[in-house]
């Protein structure tokens, strides 16, 4: 409900480095929960048109990505909440909702994901859960200008891993 997705929406913007902005495209967004103790947040979006890494990974051209993008879904915020310190839990949500996940996209939005793809900002992170629930490493973005409205920003190098489903 409307009170849930706002809680959401609170911690994500409280707790993750990167604040809550409103999804692009398709999304789904996951709490993660011991009982009523809120323990994760994720947020599941359509992926990046370009990603130099994934797509030579995949080894397609402008004509198949353009086709085939869809399969892919991004998971752009993951967030275990800073009260929670439990070893191993990080790797065992991302497993747990990569098998979850595709299901509900395709109920939700008509097709199931083939491909999950996520950035890890290699300045701040080692992407060490990722690792753990088997994703895998496919290189690193090199960090790019990016605009808004009224900003210009250097966006850091980010480590790219996917899990094929």
């Amino acid at each position: 409900g409307k009170a849930e997705s706002r809680l959401w929406r609170e911690q994500v913007e409280r707790y993750h480095y990167l604040g809550c902005r409103v999804p692009f495209g398709a999304h789904l967004r996951y709490f993660v929960r011991d009982r009523e103790r809120e323990l994760a947040c994720l947020l599941w979006t359509s992926p990046a048109w370009k990603m130099q890494p994934r797509d030579a990974w995949i080894g397609w051209n402008d004509e198949q990505r353009r086709c085939n993008l869809q399969s892919i879904v991004n998971n752009s915020r993951f967030l275990v909440l800073p009260w929670v310190r439990v070893k191993g839990l990080a790797s065992k949500i991302l497993a747990l909702n990569a098998r979850q996940m595709p299901g509900d996209w395709e109920n939700r939005y008509g097709h199931r994901p083939l491909l999950l793809e996520t950035l890890v900002d290699a300045t701040r992170f080692r992407g060490t859960c990722y690792r753990a629930a088997n994703w895998t490493y496919v290189g690193q973005t090199t960090g790019a200008v990016a605009w808004t409205a009224s900003t210009k920003a250097m966006v850091t190098p980010s480590k790219t891993s996917i899990y094929t489903l």
